[in-house]
């Protein structure tokens, strides 16, 4: 008998469990021994389990620090390393075939049409070239513009593997308490919280067929909202790409960022009103370069905050979304905008006075200035978090963290929510960008 191919599977918790679910885990010719980890802290000595895993799996599956590799590869006998996470440089990537191709193993990336799900339903994609773009206020205004023609949206969101990965193979969360009842992380209350707010239900999960199965019986159309800048896990209908005007030239150097810029029916190019012209023009030449079928729109990321004059002229710290700031690349985000927006009167440095895991941040992220991240992948991270703002010698907290910080902790001072919505300025509307989609979309009929 022919001896199975030994795989690595390289990830980050998310992508790489769902390439394990669609084209490992029932498949004989291939062995998964072990899960790496990265970007996500804590996540590695757990295994995936074997509920999760399927009937070749039945102790499931070691995950341990990609740190490791190289003795991962020797000591388990690995043939086969499968690069399975995104917010990746290309020095990055060739750093990782680097280290498999020497340490004496293959090296794989799957591509979309090994990944991606399929729905009986219509699907549009929010993708990003970087974390950071603004991939949510595309989301939230696709998804108000389909909801405002009576249509039923489901949206989808890239997984996020934190705690008991057995009780998350399908959520569903439509309120509050459901927030609650999965045990939810702060990075995964930031990207339901908000549907929740405004009364949607939105599905994640880790089992990808089962979530898109619970949510096409919810839905007459889905919405994939995409993490990082990870392809969709669902063939799209029509595929949006969000590029960063504030980053220039991220959509022709990131991986898989360039992927989504290449695949897209539109790119918008986002923060337009932050940025120099000179920067959007070249954005919009590496897009006609790269995919000339591609619609371009230009928009602005209007900033909304709760309390201006809160901010005005006070002493502030703020605090970021973090895998904006962190693995995604951007020095600063939307708080920091709004901070100088509406005056305040010093933006405090919070290094100094950092605990924990947030210090130990600024020195793997070095690029990060004077901001928070928002982390709490786990208590002792939000315990870090708080401490650290209650040290920083500031009156008021300027938070564009998507969710409402004073329900996770007490950060000792008021928090000044800063939220931002989508605006187009050039190339198609929402309501245009709507209706290209709805057209190319055969499986879609107008509601009854």
């Amino acid at each position: 008998m022919e001896r199975s191919t030994r795989v690595l599977i390289l990830g980050a918790g998310g992508r790489d469990f769902h390439n394990f679910n669609v084209f490992f885990r029932d498949n004989p010719r291939y062995k998964v021994v072990a899960f790496t980890a990265s970007q996500i802290p804590g996540i590695e000595g757990k295994r995936y389990p074997p509920e999760l895993a399927g009937r070749l799996y039945p102790s499931g599956i070691p995950i341990l620090p990609e740190d490791m590799l190289e003795r991962i590869v020797k000591e388990l006998e690995v043939d086969l390393v499968v690069l399975s996470y995104s917010d990746l440089t290309y020095s990055e990537v060739g750093e990782k075939l680097s280290r498999a191709l020497a340490s004496g193993a293959s090296f794989m990336i799957l591509g979309p049409e090994d990944t991606m799900l399929l729905s009986v339903k219509p699907v549009i994609a929010v993708t990003a070239v970087k974390t950071g773009s603004g991939k949510s206020t595309v989301s939230r205004a696709i998804l108000e513009e389909l909801s405002r023609r009576g249509l039923r949206v489901a949206p989808i969101r890239h997984p996020m593997a934190y705690g008991d990965l057995s009780k998350k193979a399908v959520m569903v969360i439509s309120s509050e308490s459901d927030l609650e009842k999965f045990d939810l992380t702060l990075e995964e209350r930031e990207e339901y919280e908000e549907y929740v707010r405004r009364g949607y239900r939105v599905f994640s999960g880790i089992d990808y067929e089962k979530v898109v199965a619970e949510a096409e019986m919810h839905a007459d159309v889905i919405l994939w909202d995409g993490g990082n800048n990870d392809w969709p896990f669902i063939k799209p209908d029509y595929w949006i790409t969000v590029a960063d005007a504030m980053r220039p030239g991220l959509e022709a150097s990131s991986f898989p960022g360039e992927v989504n810029a290449r695949r897209a029916d539109l790119v918008i190019i986002n923060k337009a009103d932050q940025a120099k012209k000179e920067d959007i023009e070249k954005i919009k030449n590496n897009i006609r370069k790269m995919n000339p079928r591609a619609e371009i729109a230009v928009a602005r990321s209007v900033i909304h905050v709760d309390d201006p004059e809160a901010i005005k002229g006070r002493r502030v710290v703020v605090v970021e979304d973090a895998p904006t700031v962190t693995h995604g690349g951007a020095p600063y985000g939307a708080g920091f905008v709004a901070a100088r927006l509406y005056g305040a009167g010093e933006i405090v440095d919070p290094r100094p006075y950092a605990r924990g895991v947030i210090a130990e941040a600024y020195k793997t992220y070095k690029h990060m200035e004077r901001v928070v991240p928002s982390m709490g992948y786990d208590k002792n991270q939000v315990r870090d978090l708080q401490e650290t703002l209650r040290s920083v010698p500031a009156e008021v907290i300027v938070s564009s963290a998507p969710i409402d910080l004073t329900k996770i902790i007490d950060p000792g001072k008021p928090v000044v929510r800063v939220r931002y919505s989508l605006d187009i300025i050039e190339g198609p509307s929402v309501k245009e960008i709507v209706d290209a989609f709805l057209s190319k979309a055969p499986k879609y009929a107008e509601p009854a």
